[in-house]
């Protein structure tokens, strides 16, 4: 009998964390060796228990699932990951797969269909939820500058443009010139909007 694939979940969610340890314990062939609740643990814990395949949540305190599949890529090659989120976004999926991730799901996945994820990720294959796959393609990659994203980021929890200003250390006029290109490129009518875009499609994911 062949030695169960061992997995490592991050998730900052504890009954979610749990939820999916629960249903992919029962899989014959499964094992789930760690658990961990933020972004920034995950190399420490894989290095320390050596799994096959580590399930990520993309949206988690410390780091993002996409800088720690970044970071477990570089430390543990030959640890496999897969993210699975609840935020099916155009731009995670696509972050996801240069940041070296062998498979994205959303986690309505269905339990049988997670634990063929897994055993197909392992084996090297790659696994992408199809409609996700779709929406990237027609979606196509973030339009904005890095400075514009930071723009968008600062405004999503409001303020004037002197308060991005002092909190992204530019002038008032710099962020305005940001935030009515954001505003263009996203097609938005006003910057509310232009951040609603932006995070629907994932394009705001980070610090």
């Amino acid at each position: 009998m062949t030695e169960p694939i061992k997995l490592l979940l991050a998730d900052d969610q504890a009954l979610v964390r749990g939820a999916l340890a629960a249903l992919l314990s029962l899989e014959p062939d499964l094992t789930v060796v760690a658990e961990v609740g933020r972004g920034d643990e995950v190399v420490a814990e894989a290095r320390r228990t050596g799994p096959d395949v580590a399930l990520l949540d993309v949206e988690m305190p410390g780091l993002d699932g996409i800088a720690a599949t970044t970071a477990l890529r570089a430390a543990l090659p030959t640890c496999r990951v897969l993210v699975v989120t609840t935020f099916g976004r155009p731009g995670y999926l696509r972050r996801a797969m240069e940041a070296g991730a062998n498979g994205f799901v959303v986690k309505d996945t269905p339990a049988r269909q997670l634990a063929e994820a897994v055993r197909r990720v392992h084996a090297g294959l790659r696994v992408v939820d199809p409609t996700l796959a779709a929406e990237t393609l027609a979606t196509g990659a973030s339009p904005l500058t890095e400075r514009e994203t930071d723009v968008l980021r600062a405004a999503r929890d409001g303020g004037t443009a002197a308060d991005l200003a002092a909190a992204l250390h530019l002038s008032e006029g710099t962020v305005r010139n940001h935030l009515s290109a954001a505003i263009g490129k996203t097609g938005a009518r006003n910057r509310a909007e232009a951040v609603r875009i932006a995070e629907q499609n994932g394009w705001l994911l980070g610090d």
